[in-house]
């Protein structure tokens, strides 16, 4: 990894942090915070919290699952492990499974434009256009058939599979949605055809001058083609153009990662996700 700004990972916690606050009602257990979110939609994480000096202990770790199987939620933590390395051994005592993703930064001056990686055309989602809803279901259905086949290898599930994958949503959510993209704390991306539709998409929230780009998906069928690498360089050159200066990802593995080094991301340090070990019979 190459050299890292001291305050980078100082800006990354702020962030993380403050991301869920306008959904969510924060929790504390020891040294984690649980994110509970208010009302209906994607359910929150915990994570160490932001004024915490001490690494999460074995008993903070399992108040906070017992309090998230209380509520029906996920048993899902998140952490930077170069901010936090110890929770790692702690949270795979727990008994949780922990993925070490590449944490990824952009490279400003390596941006590609989005045109240049693919000749499939990519749009930017606006919330004043009549078909915004089924925008925005597309691109929660490309991801719903994207991340089910995880990887870079192309496969039979497409189009076919996205509309199968199509759910309504709630006014509710669909509201939540318009407001943040108008608001700026939200972007969407898609890029499709008009024959085959929806193809990739991905999305991107930003938290002030930083911003956290996420959910970028391929339909299978539609790998190889240069799509996500694309949507990821559209999102960015929309959150560049708003005034963001620091804009990340978390790399679902290394093969993943090559994708985003195509459009000038460079890793520097590892981002943990954590949930129940699953049980072998």
């Amino acid at each position: 990894m190459d050299f890292v700004p001291a305050d980078l990972f100082d800006r990354l916690e702020a962030f993380y942090d403050a991301v869920p606050r306008d959904a969510a009602r924060p929790e504390e257990h020891g040294a984690l915070v649980l994110f509970v979110r208010d009302g209906a939609g994607w359910p929150f994480y915990a994570r160490p919290r932001l004024d915490a000096t001490d690494t999460p202990s074995l008993a903070d770790v399992m108040a906070v699952r017992e309090r998230q199987r209380e509520l029906g939620l996920p048993e899902a933590f998140e952490w930077v492990h170069d901010r936090t390395p110890g929770l790692l051994a702690v949270a795979r005592s727990a008994g949780l499974a922990v993925l070490e993703a590449p944490l990824m930064v952009l490279e400003a001056d390596a941006l590609p434009e989005a045109a240049s990686l693919t000749d499939v055309p990519v749009r930017v989602l606006d919330p004043t256009d009549a078909d915004f809803a089924v925008d925005v279901a597309a691109r929660r259905a490309v991801a719903a058939v994207g991340f089910a086949a995880a990887g870079t290898a192309r496969g039979d599930a497409g189009p076919a599979q996205r509309d199968a994958a199509v759910t309504e949503l709630d006014v509710a959510a669909l509201d939540e949605e318009r407001v943040r993209i108008a608001d700026g704390r939200r972007l969407s991306v898609i890029a499709g055809t008009p024959a085959e539709g929806a193809l990739a998409s991905g999305m991107a929230m930003r938290v002030g001058d930083v911003a956290e780009i996420a959910g970028v998906a391929t339909l299978p069928s539609a790998r190889r083609r240069g799509l996500g690498a694309a949507v990821t360089a559209a999102l960015a050159h929309e959150l560049r153009a708003a005034g963001t200066d620091l804009i990340f990802l978390s790399a679902g593995s290394e093969e993943i990662a090559r994708v985003y080094l195509r459009v000038g991301f460079r890793r520097v340090g590892t981002a943990c996700i954590a949930e129940p070990a699953p049980v072998l019979p």
